[in-house]
């Protein structure tokens, strides 16, 4: 068993790899919309008293996204290996219509199975998190 731990993408924020490959599976650990970069949230700022100053779930999505792919690359997998994605939304009546449009953007060719669940609260300040499994069989 192979652990991954990808250069450019967000830290894990708890004691976990980004990626675990047992034999042709690559199992990827939650993935946030974390920016690797500044460690902020796109389209998230609250206040000191914790309100919202500015919400982009938009922007959250692409980030995940974009996240979710540098992990799959930095573990030897393309996008289209993906077979399963569990995307966890903390507002799911506020959030599904949008994420769910994102997501066609992305997965419009690789049609992997998947899984949308609302959750009550994540264990950083986001709106979303994605969890997968891809396959790097021949």
């Amino acid at each position: 068993m192979e652990k991954y731990e990808v250069s450019g993408a967000p830290r894990p924020v708890g004691l976990y790899p980004h990626a675990r490959r047992v034999g042709d599976l690559l199992f990827l650990s939650g993935i946030g919309p974390r920016d690797p970069e500044t460690n902020r949230t796109p389209g998230l700022e609250r206040t000191e008293s914790g309100f919202y100053r500015e919400f982009d779930f938009a922007a959250q999505c692409h980030s995940v996204f974009r996240n979710l792919r540098k992990i799959l690359e930095g573990s030897g997998a393309k996008w289209e290996n993906l077979v399963d994605v569990t995307v966890f939304l903390t507002n799911l009546q506020r959030d599904f219509t949008t994420y769910n449009a994102i997501y066609a953007e992305y997965f419009k060719d690789a049609m992997p199975c998947r899984t949308t669940v609302g959750i009550d609260a994540l264990p950083a300040p986001i709106d979303i998190e994605v969890k997968a499994i891809a396959w790097l069989g021949n």
